[in-house]
């Protein structure tokens, strides 16, 4: 009755009165959506006020679209972390407390950050795992920190994490193939409305949150491209996963013992004889995952039964040629979903040595197929049998499109399914262009999100300003190939994030017709001499086309951030008053400069860089020394110049 009672007492102030609350440390946005379902809307002005370690929480309790009442905490003072937190301790601790502050290395003030939080948290850490201090260096202790961590957190970012331990110590971790491998092997799934993909996306962002992994490049766009686990880390991970036989790795720095005779993923590390002799001891009939790193020279297992295997990623493997594989276990792998044969040494695929076997249209459930090598412009030739089965094919990327048995441009409008789609090659005919352009345009009412064409040859973009229709849904577009003057359409890609072009002609005029980009991030222009002799000819085009000068207009670009410009021959480049109003970093590669001005104009730049030519002239040389003396103490950018041999 008692309860009842309070229960209702609290009802009736909730729902008539007026109320400031604070809730403290929310970990999940299914926490806080159970929480907000306890709060009638009165209407008399409450307030509630959430604090949270994940920004994802923070823009679900968010009430805003704009989420414009999302504080990120800043520290409290301009002083050292250290002399800060000091003063704190010092004001609020105990003598206990305020006589341990000189054994917490500078590091931990660091990461504090002048957060007493932060603070407060490690202190009370650190007398519950080392009440010794002496202890505080020893491994064993590290490692019960990490297992704390680890604990802590939801089963399927547990999962993901467990997965780290298939990449060898030290290996830098692509964020592509880690999210594309987990969707592959299921341990991500559509929720709440997100994709598949937005959750893999959610999964791998909480693990670099978490310090599980760090961050070590980030792409145009600003997202994370890399990232590296510690060793300490993963090998926490290794005993983790070898404990609940969810990966088997033979090869690695550290000795992984096999619990049990069923072996489901399995990651070679290195070329060592001795791996082989393990491999063939191993019961390979329930392996759904094989990995291999270094090199190899068969791809033939004995007890392997083909149609559980769910992941093949050879990527990076050096030594495997054709003769090494045997295609009809590749296309008996009825369950597989991701096939990698990216940078290996396969370029083709036999029976026939130009093309993979009719037998591969079996794989109905394949979602990535991923080849050839965008850096030396090798590619892979798949038959035309694919169109009529793998409607759920996410990723096609590194393929040649020519005429014949193989896929032709005609076969690509059958993909519905495609996020991305990446040619690196085709073969020069008006047929070939015309049923190419078709299929652009039917797959532009589909999924369609990535769209990479490499035509340094055959001259195919210059036919895409042609389309009638165009895919509107685009995040990224990248084009590689001479064009003057881009396609019309480009203007109403209004979801493009990041735009690449490579040989396109850098002038006023196409500037002016990507300003009105609305989701613009990353613009990138790059033309090489060395990539075609009629090069020259658009380096020309760049001066004479705008009239010896560039311009970037007033008013365009509002969500720019990062502009990049590679061109040998860079004409003077001129940012008018509120051009690119969002830019942070410029980026300029070039042998000769004819100029760079108003920089000065652009209020958010934070990073200039200028990398230069070491045979650039002595004009050019020049300028650049004029743009590092002409650079203000007040101006908010720092400029930094590095040199390059072409």
């Amino acid at each position: 009755m008692e309860i009842f009672m309070n229960s209702f007492c609290l009802f009736h102030l909730l729902f008539f009165g007026r109320y400031l609350l604070l809730i403290d440390d929310v970990w999940s946005s299914s926490t806080w959506q159970n929480i907000k379902k306890c709060f009638p809307e009165n209407g008399e002005g409450s307030r509630i006020i959430v604090t949270t370690r994940f920004q994802a929480v923070a823009v679900t309790c968010s009430s805003r679209k704009d989420h414009d009442h999302i504080h990120p905490v800043d520290v409290l003072s301009v002083m050292s972390p250290k002399n800060y937190s000091r003063q704190l301790c010092l004001s609020r601790g105990t003598r206990d407390s305020q006589s341990r502050l000189n054994e917490i290395p500078d590091r931990v003030w660091e990461m504090c950050g002048g957060l007493p939080l932060a603070i407060n948290d490690w202190l009370d850490l650190c007398n519950s795992l080392f009440p010794e201090p002496e202890r505080c260096r020893k491994p064993e202790d590290f490692m019960r920190i990490i297992n704390y961590c680890y604990n802590d957190m939801p089963s399927d970012i547990k999962i993901c994490s467990l997965y780290l331990s298939i990449f060898p110590k030290g290996r830098k971790l692509s964020r592509k193939r880690l999210i594309r491998r987990w969707i592959a092997e299921g341990f991500v799934r559509e929720k709440q409305g997100l994709s598949v993909e937005d959750v893999a996306e959610t999964c791998f962002n909480q693990l670099i949150e978490r310090k599980i992994m760090r961050p070590v490049e980030h792409s145009s766009n600003g997202r994370v491209k890399s990232c590296q686990v510690h060793d300490m880390v993963l090998e926490y991970i290794i005993s983790k996963a070898a404990e609940e036989d969810f990966i088997t790795v033979v090869g690695s720095h550290w000795s992984m013992p096999t619990r049990s005779n069923k072996v489901r993923r399995l990651s070679l590390h290195n070329s060592d004889p001795r791996r082989t002799k393990s491999v063939d001891r191993m019961n390979m009939s329930h392996v759904r995952s094989l990995t291999v790193f270094g090199s190899m020279d068969k791809l033939q297992f004995k007890s392997l039964k083909t149609e559980l295997v769910q992941v093949l990623d050879l990527e990076g493997c050096t030594g495997l040629r054709e003769s090494h594989v045997k295609v009809s276990d590749i296309c008996q792998m009825i369950q597989l979903k991701y096939l990698s044969l990216r940078r290996t040494d396969i370029k083709e695929l036999p029976p026939k040595v130009d093309q993979l076997p009719v037998t591969i249209g079996q794989l109905e459930r394949i979602n990535n197929i991923l080849g050839g090598d965008k850096r030396t412009r090798k590619t892979l030739k798949v038959p035309k049998e694919l169109k009529g089965t793998m409607k759920t094919l996410r990723i096609l990327s590194g393929i040649e499109i020519v005429e014949g048995s193989t896929t032709t441009a005609s076969d690509i409008g059958y993909f519905t399914g495609l996020r991305k789609l990446a040619i690196y090659m085709i073969h020069k005919s008006d047929e070939i262009f015309r049923d190419f352009l078709s299929s652009i345009q039917y797959l532009s009412g589909y999924s369609l999100q990535t769209l990479v064409i490499d035509d340094k040859s055959s001259e195919f973009l210059k036919t895409l300003d042609s389309m009638s229709s165009y895919p509107t849904d685009l995040r990224a577009l990248e084009l590689s190939g001479k064009l003057l003057k881009l396609p019309k359409w480009l203007n109403g890609l209004q979801e493009l994030v990041k735009l690449t072009l490579s040989g396109t002609a850098l002038r006023t005029d196409n500037l002016l017709l990507l300003r009105n980009l609305s989701s613009l991030f990353s613009l990138t222009f790059s033309i090489s001499k060395n990539h075609d002799p009629e090069i020259a000819a658009i380096l020309e085009k760049n001066k004479s086309g705008s009239g010896g000068e560039i311009f970037v207009p007033a008013g365009g670009f509002r969500k720019l951030k990062l502009l990049r410009i590679f061109v040998p021959l860079l004409p003077s480049l001129n940012f008018a008053k509120n051009a690119t109003p969002q830019l942070e970093k410029l980026e300029l590669r070039f042998k000769m400069l004819e100029g760079l001005h108003g920089l000065d104009e652009l209020g958010m730049l934070h990073d200039v860089l200028l990398t230069v030519d070491t045979q650039a002239n002595e004009m050019t040389k020049l300028r650049v020394d004029y743009l590092k003396k002409e650079k203000t103490p007040s101006s908010k950018y720092t400029l930094n110049v590095n040199k390059y041999h072409d």
